[in-house]
């Protein structure tokens, strides 16, 4: 049962006027060279090559230097996205965190999240992911299949059309984007005949993340999950699996090993911060997709997207303003 977080606040004996909710992107947010500006912040470099180390990943050459096509490998991609937001959130939360209301991610922005909510150890975290990102990789290397989004399209139409063509929703983003995912050819016809009044869009991506073609992966995360440590959060955190708030660091670490194939929920997500009446979204690196998404399905809250440094002004602003 979702706990309201006036409720939460008013147990913990924090003000409770405003909420300010940090959430954290998911894959297909990087750019070439966006660490580059987080790098001249003093420390910030080598708390990026801890995470490096954590990882097995140059992760200071791929923020920096690596092409587009490199940095779209999901082996690469998903941590250097984790390691950008908990980059971000060493900054934004310093002396902070009893101002936040709560925070949450999409899909592996999940595992940022874990961090910023100390389920997880940042080092932690990293390990984790970049095994998730190699799990998955192999996992889709299995089968060729794709990703679309699939935008203004009425759902109960699409998902019975969806069953037809043998593809899955993965992604319910909410203000009328869905992305789906499966066989290249289905999606292709998907494309060809789309919905009344939708647009289908193919999406640059190794395979069909968040859907049954995943199971290898999630075997292999739940391996490298089971010596893990997780904490009880201290930040209120909400799931992907389908918008609640989570209480227990380890319910939290095993719905985070079975998303790999499971569907992303962020329009429960976006209504559960609703419910908990957020004022303000605060996107960490590599920012922009969930605040787009929030302006349209929280419309009227306004949100920060947090892409350099450079922002990070704005977004304690908002924190300390609000709070």
């Amino acid at each position: 049962m979702l706990v309201e977080l006036s409720q939460y606040k008013a147990a913990e004996g924090w003000k409770t006027r405003e909420v300010i909710v940090i959430v954290c992107p998911g894959q297909g947010s990087q750019t070439p060279g966006f660490l580059a500006p987080w790098l001249e912040v003093p420390g910030l470099d080598d708390r990026l090559a801890e995470y490096s180390d954590a990882a097995g990943i140059d992760l200071t050459a791929h923020g920096t230097v690596s092409d587009a096509d490199t940095i779209r490998d999901t082996a690469v991609a998903q941590p250097l996205i984790v390691a950008a937001g908990l980059l971000t959130l060493s900054v934004l939360l310093g002396g902070r965190r009893n101002l936040v209301g709560g925070i949450a991610g999409h899909s592996v922005g999940e595992f940022t999240a874990a961090a910023g909510a100390g389920i997880l150890s940042p080092t932690d975290a990293m390990t984790l992911v970049a095994e998730r990102g190699r799990a998955m990789a192999d996992a889709a290397a299995r089968t060729p299949t794709g990703m679309s989004a699939v935008i203004g399209a009425d759902e109960p139409q699409l998902l019975e059309l969806l069953h037809d063509l043998g593809l899955e929703p993965a992604n319910f983003n909410g203000g009328g984007q869905l992305v789906v995912a499966g066989a290249l050819d289905s999606l292709e016809k998907l494309k060809e005949t789309p919905p009344v009044g939708s647009r289908v869009i193919p999406l640059q991506v190794a395979g069909a993340f968040h859907t049954r073609y995943m199971a290898p992966a999630v075997e292999r995360l739940e391996s490298a999950a089971s010596g893990i440590v997780a904490t009880d959060p201290n930040l209120q955190i909400w799931s992907n699996r389908d918008g609640h708030r989570i209480s227990g660091g380890r319910e939290f670490l095993d719905l985070l090993v079975g998303q790999v194939s499971s569907p992303v929920r962020w329009d429960r997500c976006m209504e559960s911060f609703a419910a908990a009446g957020v004022t303000g979204i605060i996107e960490v690196a590599p920012a922009g997709a969930l605040v787009g998404l929030a302006k349209r399905g929280l419309k009227g809250v306004p949100s920060i997207a947090v892409k350099t440094p450079d922002d990070i002004h704005a977004a304690i602003e908002m924190i300390e303003t609000d709070a």
